[in-house]
């Protein structure tokens, strides 16, 4: 407990100094209940009213559980960059887990609950950056006026980039997101199509007869009734950053998908990548692949787990801040050896009052 209030001692708390509930257990009472279920601040008090007993065992709670309405108001007012900040602290506590993240993949998801009346078709949006390998949320952003780029801009300045490779969609494949993963310290894999022409036609150019490439395969493999192998090659263009005012390109990568479904046919699918490293083959494809675990490691989480699309917080900062509680969950139950699924953790953390405290006591 020591270490999670450090963690979230350094969120600023927006109420008057006199606030009746301290911060710290309002952030913890809704983590926990998240952690076995719970979806809005309304949940937030019943789950703490049925589990006061135990949270006793590491909370004070002078005052007892606090009310859905303090909750809402805590969440609605709280600086969501002083809570996103928070949960790169919360997750680096995982560090015998965590280690130092390799591929770093980083998307835009939108919040599509998040929307007041009449704006449907105009959601919140947050760029969530994902440890690959250890299957970790590192940090989240809000995009401005849901600015995607933007929002990934300010999403970097927040990480330590040192030796890891960070991969993105066509979307931020600008110089501006090279320059700024480069300056961090970090190398990029950038995803490459046709809407920047004189780019995608040097690099198809270039492996259309790559000299000196390096070459992967990997095996096929089998999954929702569909058959699919990839293979991939590389090869160096240090040339390339000069030529299209570019920071930072030493190779580009082709990545070629072949799937057959079950009715027999076949189809292919080929992929470009500016790299700001020369890897190898049987590296750029790990590093590819890796940043597919966003969407199936993270977002289908949150939308299939957490119910995150569905959930109809919108007042003020609220849906960003439960958005971040949300992904303090996942990190919190992805550290749990436990072997089990997230759902099965979930429903044993909502009937084991022991294994729901344990949860806290893998931070290292």
């Amino acid at each position: 407990m020591r270490k999670f209030k450090r963690v979230f001692a350094k969120v600023k708390d927006p109420r008057a100094d006199n606030a009746r509930y301290p911060l710290v257990e309002i952030i913890f009472i809704a983590l926990a209940a998240t952690l076995c279920g719970a979806q809005h601040c309304t949940e937030f008090e019943e789950f703490g009213r049925a589990k006061e007993a135990a949270l006793r065992k590491i909370l004070d709670l002078e005052h007892g559980i606090p009310s859905h309405d303090t909750f809402s108001t805590v969440f609605r007012v709280l600086d969501p960059h002083s809570f996103e900040a928070a949960l790169g602290r919360f997750t680096k506590i995982f560090s015998k887990r965590l280690g130092k993240p390799r591929t770093i993949a980083l998307d835009g998801k939108a919040l599509r609950g998040a929307y007041r009346r009449g704006g449907r078709f105009t959601p919140l949006h947050v760029v969530n950056v994902f440890a690959c390998e250890a299957r970790m949320a590192l940090a989240q952003r809000t995009a401005p006026q849901r600015n995607e780029i933007a929002g990934a801009l300010e999403v970097l300045a927040l990480l330590d980039l040192d030796g890891a490779i960070v991969t993105a969609d066509a979307l931020h494949c600008t110089a501006a997101m090279a320059q700024a993963i480069l300056a961090r310290g970090g190398d990029y894999a950038l995803a490459l199509k046709k809407n920047r022409a004189k780019l995608f036609r040097d690099a198809s150019a270039r492996l259309a007869q790559p000299r000196g490439a390096s070459r992967a395969r990997q095996r096929s493999t089998l999954a929702h009734d569909r058959r699919e192998r990839r293979s991939a090659v590389v090869v160096a263009a240090p040339d390339m950053a000069a030529t299209h005012a570019f920071p930072g390109i030493r190779a580009i990568g082709r990545l070629d998908s072949w799937r057959r479904v079950a009715g027999g046919k076949t189809t292919r699918t080929s992929r470009y990548f500016l790299l700001s490293r020369k890897l190898s083959a049987a590296r750029f494809l790990d590093v590819a692949r890796g940043h597919w675990g966003i969407e199936n490691n993270l977002h289908w989480i949150l939308d299939v787990v957490f119910a995150e699309d569905r959930n109809r917080s919108r007042m003020d900062h609220a849906p960003e801040n439960l958005a971040v509680v949300r992904k303090l969950a996942i990190n919190t139950l992805r550290a749990c050896p436990y072997a089990a699924s997230m759902r099965r953790k979930m429903l044993r953390a909502g009937w084991d009052d022991d294994f729901l405290l344990s949860l806290f006591f893998h931070m290292r």
